[in-house]
């Protein structure tokens, strides 16, 4: 299954290492440095042309990772993708039942 990042970018769900919120991830000293240091290896890909609004962490098999920032929500990359997180399905509550 692939994921559509923006711009015409897709990745493969399984190459996916992790889906961030850029608005509470870069208040973290260490997500900048992170975002620095992969900027620095060349190794960040912008695919927005709008406000951007995620991070997403890829696996890549010619230099090891590569990160793409989106204009694309978190919540609907997570949508996009089969919504496994840390090996385990994403819970939704079934539709009609509310708590």
């Amino acid at each position: 299954m692939y994921i559509h990042l923006g711009l015409g970018v897709v990745v493969r769900e399984e190459d996916v290492i992790g889906i961030f919120d850029l608005e509470n991830t870069t208040v973290s000293k260490t997500t900048r440095d992170f975002l620095k240091c992969a900027e620095a290896e060349n190794l960040v890909e912008d695919v927005c042309y709008d406000l951007p609004r995620s991070i997403v962490v890829c696996r890549d098999f010619v230099c090891g990772r590569r990160v793409y920032i989106t204009q694309i929500a978190p919540a609907t990359l997570l949508k996009r993708s089969r919504a496994e997180i840390g090996g385990f399905p994403f819970m939704r509550p079934a539709a009609g039942k509310q708590k």
